[in-house]
């Protein structure tokens, strides 16, 4: 499936039930990567606008750029208010920005979707001397918990593509080849409690799962009432995240930094 049309179909739930980041990035960014409000950012595949929302709190310009038709619409119903809000519909590959624009470019939860060389190529074109380049998402634990390892059991077992489009699957070398030079890394804890109402939406929300009228879709959700029913306390379940962040600087040619 083509990426950018992937969540077409789940932006409401996307919207609803997809975790946010925690202050401790916004702050690791506003320390380490010059994010403040004298500051433009290109936020690469933004999605339905979580990470610029968080972004725009530190007083920043955020261009954000998305081809999905839906979610953009979404970011722009949630945070077409605010003044420093720019809607692009542009792609990893081409945002549309003018050359050398941005201070720094960000990718939250979207960098696996890209194709790192042109994205990397784009990257050195819109970015000003200097610029930065920042790589986040929420990792999502699998196994600190038994509800957890059942949940992470759940995906496998009735996943349309999980195992080829899990973003777990980048590393260093991952890392290393895209930026071709020193980057910094960090992680901060983060996570959700849910309801069976808002498992099911989470759940729904992820590309990878079936959909309504597909034979599995069913059963799934019969899967995700026995887990939820088995560990929950209060009517709640816990996911735990690990928000990762990559945080360097690209440029042209084969020029390291």
């Amino acid at each position: 499936m083509d990426p950018t049309t992937r969540f077409s179909d789940r932006v409401a739930n996307y919207v609803k039930y997809r975790p946010g980041y925690p202050e401790a990035l916004l702050h690791a960014l506003e320390r380490e990567a010059g994010l403040g409000a004298e500051a433009v950012v290109a936020d690469v595949g933004s999605g339905t606008g979580i990470s610029s929302e968080l972004l725009l709190r530190s007083g920043c310009t955020v261009h954000a750029v998305e081809p999905n038709e839906a979610m953009r619409r979404a970011a722009e119903e949630i945070l077409g208010g605010n003044d420093r809000f720019r809607s692009v519909a542009g792609t990893a590959e081409e945002t549309t920005l003018p050359d050398a624009s941005v201070d720094l470019a960000t990718a939250g939860q979207a960098f696996h979707w890209f194709d790192r060389v042109r994205f990397r190529e784009e990257l050195a074109r819109i970015l000003r001397p200097g610029g930065r380049v920042a790589l986040f998402w929420n990792r999502r634990r699998t196994d600190t918990t038994p509800f957890l390892r059942d949940y992470e059991a759940l995906l496998h077992r009735f996943g349309t593509d999980y195992d080829q489009v899990d973003h777990a699957q980048l590393g260093p070398a991952d890392f290393a080849g895209f930026f071709r030079g020193p980057y910094d890394s960090h992680g901060f804890p983060n996570e959700q409690r849910f309801d069976f109402a808002g498992l099911r939406g989470r759940l729904l929300s992820s590309s990878y799962v079936p959909g309504p009228g597909h034979p599995r879709h069913e059963p799934m959700l019969a899967a995700l009432e026995e887990i939820f029913d088995r560990y929950q306390e209060g009517g709640e379940v816990r996911i735990e995240y690990r928000t990762e962040l990559y945080l360097g600087r690209v440029t042209t040619g084969t020029d390291s930094q």
